[in-house]
């Protein structure tokens, strides 16, 4: 069965390996060593003044960077479950929460939030998704960031890029808090997070706040190459493999290129095939199509041709369906689910199969090269 789902993603047989290895204890020199190289390597990644590891979910950074960077009111972006969630975490800590709400499919403006902040004084923090992954969106979060930091230097800019960071490279000139989780771009089992900090977050969290995501508490120690309470040692070991290996095969550059061209001729792929891509501005960590047979074209991709892709929540359930572009993706193997998806068209009436995903994955993705050091595709 081919994993194709945005989170959890496969884990590669190496890391799996790495991970296998004895079990370390988290408060001795050998930790130690490999928890100093994989936070070397994750500044490298996030290109943060400070970065943080949790043992937790995405969402316990959520909240962490919420309850330690907001202190009175939070405004959040709300195009799908998970910026919501930034608004459910504000108003479990007694936050007083603004929120800002579009169609799952509909990405913020900066003039919306500019707007916004401007008749909300109040608002010390806002929270928004690089990429809301319950429809496959990404929002303007680099230019949004900038806008407000013109107008209010003193508010804190929180951005989930849980299903953006290892997909794309982020302008985090402007953002105080970038957060990722392992299952994602990571290609690690779930239950680890981390959030980069820039030195203004980093001297907002002051003390810190509340007990086990106390940002402060974390900081201190982490600046030792150790944590506060139990580290999440094998997922450790196995983030500084991942990170190893994407280094050897070409860089972050390189899997952020790969990981664009994959995404355009996906979406370019099913578009030949009569599909519709669901979000105005599409990310490149999925590739989400609406359809009035998402449920049978999911189903049959799984049965019939071992292929596991992901449907909607909420009101999209049985109305989408999202296939992953995020981590080390071999090209043939993204060709075999745009096969199987035309594959399965066929089997449901919609037109017969006659080769054409195949054929504009490829053309697309072996005639893009883009530019490494940049996210602009060169043509």
């Amino acid at each position: 069965m081919l994993l194709f789902t945005p989170g959890p993603t496969p884990v590669p047989e190496s890391v799996r390996l790495a991970m296998a290895e004895p079990t370390l204890h988290h408060r001795t020199p050998e930790f130690e060593a490999i928890f100093k190289e994989t936070r070397e390597l994750l500044f490298e990644l996030f290109a943060t003044d400070e970065v943080v590891m949790l043992a937790s979910t995405g969402t316990g950074a959520m909240e962490a960077a919420v309850t330690n960077l907001c202190q009175d009111t939070l405004l959040n972006i709300n195009s799908g479950k998970f910026g919501e969630r930034f608004g459910k975490i504000a108003q479990a800590h007694g936050l007083s929460n603004i929120e800002i709400k579009h169609e799952w499919d509909t990405p913020v403006t900066v003039e919306e939030v500019v707007g916004t902040l401007a008749a909300n004084p109040s608002v010390d923090a806002i929270a928004v998704q690089v990429s809301e992954s319950a429809g496959g969106l990404r929002h303007p979060v680099e230019e949004i960031a900038k806008a407000v930091k013109e107008i209010r230097p003193d508010v804190m800019i929180i951005a989930d890029g849980i299903t953006a960071v290892g997909v794309e490279r982020i302008d985090v000139s402007h953002i105080d808090c970038l957060i990722a989780g392992s299952q994602k771009a990571l290609m690690l089992p779930p239950g680890l997070a981390i959030l980069g900090l820039s030195h203004a977050a980093v001297e907002k969290t002051g003390a810190g706040k509340g007990y086990y995501f106390n940002l402060a508490s974390e900081i201190k120690k982490q600046r030792q190459n150790t944590t506060a309470y139990t580290a999440a040692t094998t997922l450790v070991i196995g983030l500084g493999a991942v990170l190893r290996q994407i280094k050897a095969e070409g860089g972050f550059g390189k899997l952020y290129c790969d990981t664009a061209r994959r995404a355009k001729a996906t979406r370019f792929a099913l578009e030949a095939l009569g599909l519709h891509s669901y979000p105005q501005t599409p990310a490149r960590s999925m590739t989400t199509i609406d359809d009035v047979n998402a449920s049978e074209i999911r189903d049959l991709l799984k049965t019939d041709f071992g292929v596991n892709v992901a449907g909607g929540q909420d009101h999209l359930k049985g109305k989408i369906f999202r296939i992953n572009q995020m981590g080390l993706i071999a090209p043939y193997e993204m060709v075999w689910v745009v096969n199987a998806v035309e594959l399965a068209l066929a089997k449901l009436g919609r037109r017969d199969f006659d080769g054409t995903a195949s054929r504009v994955f490829n053309k697309e993705f072996f005639k893009s090269t883009l530019n490494p050091s940049s996210n602009k595709e060169e043509k």
